[in-house]
């Protein structure tokens, strides 16, 4: 489904000298701009969504910007060739002499970059990636995705994932995504991460999640968090989980009065011979047989 963008925006002596062109992708728009600002020109922007600005040659001796409303002369600074803009961040420009020139802009949902970066590192380091600006000079390859992102938006010859995989390679290549902090880099969880897990299983009736909605849970990459769960507990992801869900097996065949059919159904298991295999591999006998000793130990 294609994306439509929301921007305020006010221009004053800017004009395109060529027609629009853009496309609607998944979550993002791209639009390219061939236009000429006279001196004094001047603009304001503010979205609601993350913005990528990429120019196509040099202006930074022409348009200058800010952040802050009605800045003086020293809160303006050179626009430059590429900048990401935050959600929520306005910008003024001024031009300071007469220039054509030609950007292409990028209006990203939010949530679609999210789901973008995360996979890879982690909803907390994309989220705090996705609060810093980035304004840079040299755009190097990123100039190169943005021409290819330009010729396909102008003649479209290719499904449009080639066109949402450039732009995620271009959002990739300018954001600051942050390393991971000292507490990851050292391979282990927290006990506030382990806490939060343990609650968000638990929260569950049949004490299932997949390892992509653990490793989300607690802000990491899937890869990452399997290896620093593994030197966390000793165990990976999968066999902790299990464990758990073995450990609910346990409480319902002690207070209940389900079948071990009704506990496999009960929590997840295939039938009641995959729970039977999971609980002797764990606890060393079967379900029927562990209840029959709780049973007997009771009495």
């Amino acid at each position: 489904m294609s994306f439509r963008h929301s921007m305020t925006c006010y221009t004053e002596g800017i004009r395109a000298v060529a027609p629009v062109k853009w496309r609607g992708l998944d979550g993002m728009m791209s639009v390219f701009w061939d236009a000429e600002g006279q001196s004094g020109a001047r603009a304001y922007y503010l979205s609601p969504d993350p913005r990528i600005v990429i120019f196509f040659n040099d202006v930074s001796s022409h348009i200058r910007m800010t952040n802050r409303e009605g800045g003086s002369g020293q809160h303006y600074r050179p626009m430059t060739r590429a900048l990401y803009v935050p959600a929520g961040v306005p910008l003024w420009t001024n031009f300071t002499s007469p220039h054509r020139f030609s950007h292409l802009d990028l209006h990203l949902h939010r949530d679609r970059l999210l789901r973008f970066l995360s996979p890879s590192v982690g909803t907390s380091l994309a989220l705090t990636a996705l609060r810093r600006p980035v304004e840079i000079q040299d755009i190097g390859a990123i100039e190169a995705l943005a021409g290819l992102l330009v010729d396909e938006v102008s003649n479209p010859s290719k499904h449009a994932v080639y066109a949402e995989s450039l732009v995620g390679s271009i959002a990739t290549g300018l954001l600051d995504i942050p390393e991971q902090d000292s507490r990851q880099a050292n391979g282990r969880l927290t006990q506030a991460q382990m806490n939060k897990l343990i609650a968000s299983v638990d929260a569950r009736s049949d004490r299932r999640l997949t390892v992509a909605e653990m490793a989300e849970t607690v802000g990491l990459s899937e890869s990452w968090f399997a290896n620093v769960f593994k030197q966390t507990t000793g165990k990976t992801p999968l066999q902790w989980l299990i464990a758990k869900r073995i450990e609910q097996a346990q409480r319902l065949l002690t207070e209940s009065d389900l079948t071990v059919a009704g506990v496999a159904a009960q929590l997840g298991f295939t039938d009641q011979a995959h729970l039977t295999k999971a609980f002797r591999q764990i606890v060393g006998e079967t379900p029927a047989a562990w209840r029959r000793w709780r049973q007997d130990s009771s009495r």
